[in-house]
């Protein structure tokens, strides 16, 4: 009986309207989905951008990081402006959900219709003309072959690899290797990103005895990220060494 006490009473604060709130600065990108303004790390609802460390293939069934341009691409689009965000919400790692503009644009329609996001979540319909129109014009990730975002963490042999053209034969050799993510994404995405048994997410920077223990093609290696408040966005946490 505590136990479903103290789950209403964390539902009743998520759906409150203290949870809702109007936010605008110049934000810091913390990756494709997830942006920090005045300190409130905010994920933009209605849509999925590939994490960081996720690898497409480009128009020539060559590999790309594609989380990382996904990233790069939405700071070029900032490029130091003023958003305008209204959160609504909290997702599992305690980001405000959010619908974000930048001079009357909106942020997370322009993800998914440059083809740097999917159209994702209850909203899903919000967005779905825009990756229609991203699809056509073999725009971002729709210029080769890739994995949904939501796919990507648990993809496996059987996973689905997508594209607005034809996939490539060896796409799946490419994309579903153990070996796959050996080597950072990018020489600036050298974190590593640990899950033990117990489900708990720790992330080791270079410099930590830990760090060179862990083999980043074996269990339980996880994933690289490029920052650590990035991995402290996504519910890691920094090890003891």
């Amino acid at each position: 009986m505590k136990y479903r006490v103290m789950m209403a009473a964390l539902l009743a604060i998520i759906a409150s309207p203290v949870c809702a709130a109007k936010l605008s600065g110049a934000p810091q990108i913390l990756d494709a989905n997830t942006i920090e303004i005045a300190q409130t790390r905010i994920r933009l609802s209605g849509i999925e951008a590939p994490e960081t460390d996720q690898i497409c293939l480009d128009t020539h069934g060559q590999k790309w990081a594609c989380g990382v341009a996904a990233r790069d691409a939405l700071i070029n689009y900032s490029n130091g402006r003023i958003w305008d965000c209204q959160t609504a919400g909290v997702d599992k790692y305690g980001r405000f959900l959010g619908s974000c503009f930048v001079e009357g644009q909106d942020v997370n329609a322009w993800m998914v219709s440059s083809g740097w996001a999917l159209s994702s979540g209850p909203s899903a319909h919000v967005y779905l003309i825009n990756e229609v129109v991203a699809s056509n014009a073999f725009a971002g990730l729709w210029s080769g072959a890739f994995i949904t975002p939501w796919d990507w963490r648990r993809r496996n042999k059987s996973t689905i690899i997508v594209g607005a053209s034809s996939v490539p034969n060896k796409a799946q050799e490419l994309l579903l290797g153990s070996a796959l993510l050996s080597d950072p994404p990018s020489p600036d995405c050298v974190i590593k990103g640990t899950v033990d048994g117990n489900g708990e997410r720790t992330y080791h920077s270079p410099g930590q005895i830990s760090y060179g223990q862990i083999d980043m093609t074996k269990k339980p290696a996880e994933r690289w990220f490029c920052s650590e408040n990035e991995a402290e966005a996504m519910g890691w946490h920094r090890a003891a060494r």
